[in-house]
């Protein structure tokens, strides 16, 4: 028997991020259904599923904009055909261009319709657009607080200028796709490598001060690491500086000293 033909309440939304008010809906629910869009997502794809920490089922929004309210229920009970409680938040709408609210979901389901009120952190409304305009100003703690857990993305190890290694400090140079990235600059970090957390400090930017180009880097503090899987996390902790451009190499070489002891210091508390 399949699981969800076992499931009696679901929670439903874009869950974008999985920040504190979507926990609220999550831990009510044996599982999360996951309306999926195009792009700009705080966390794309499956990755939402590792912070849900229950079952979740994809609907993309393509297949489903089409459909008015009384078939999007329909779906929804013929998916889950145990169901007897629906999750959803206050602003919650759904069916053909968004027609449908909570009033219309509770005539429409014969079954219990659970509505999740404002969330609030420190009398901030918790909502994905406001974590993404925290991010895009580079208010990682602020961020972090809405999303209860620290941001964080991940890519692949590219090849980089070479010019770290030798003239500056090693790190490691990553390609990402699909995230909302924070404001360019310099942040105290931790980053995972072949499934082990390291303290450090990484820099996402076009390179002012040598090709141009832009890029993602993390420097792995105090510690020679070698690296194996292609894959790398990087979790944002405190914003340490704006991007800007150095005449010299070696002014930004001392910069990165500069930058490398105040994280040092920031990720101290953490300990």
């Amino acid at each position: 028997m399949r699981l969800h033909n076992t499931l009696q309440s679901i929670a439903i939304g874009s869950f974008d991020g999985i920040h504190t008010a979507h926990k609220v809906l999550i831990d009510q629910a044996d599982a999360v259904v996951i309306i999926e869009r195009n792009g700009g997502y705080l966390t794309p794809g499956y990755k939402r599923s590792l912070y849900a920490k229950k079952p979740c089922y994809f609907y993309h929004l393509e297949k489903l904009k089409a459909l008015n309210p009384h078939l999007f229920v329909a779906k929804l009970q013929k998916d889950f055909p145990q169901l007897q409680k629906i999750i959803i938040g206050y602003d919650f709408h759904f069916g053909k261009d968004k027609k449908g609210n909570s009033c219309l979901l509770k005539e429409l389901f014969d079954g219990e319709v659970v509505i999740v009120e404002e969330v609030c952190v420190d009398a901030i409304s918790v909502h994905s657009r406001v974590i993404k305009a925290y991010l895009k100003e580079g208010n990682i703690q602020r961020a972090n607080s809405l999303l209860g857990r620290a941001y964080s993305i991940e890519g692949t190890v590219i090849r980089g200028q070479g010019i770290g290694k030798k003239e500056l400090v090693a790190t490691l140079n990553i390609e990402t796709k699909w995230y909302q990235l924070p404001l360019d600059g310099v942040y105290a970090t931790r980053t995972k490598v072949d499934n082990r957390w390291f303290y450090s400090i990484s820099f996402l930017g076009h390179r002012l001060s040598t090709d141009g180009s832009f890029a993602i880097e993390t420097h792995i503090l105090d510690q020679r690491i070698e690296q194996n899987s292609p894959l790398v996390e990087i979790e944002f902790i405190e914003f340490i500086r704006s991007n800007k451009k150095f005449a010299q190499l070696k002014e930004l070489k001392q910069q990165i000293i500069e930058d490398t002891l105040k994280a040092k210091s920031l990720l101290k508390e953490l300990s």
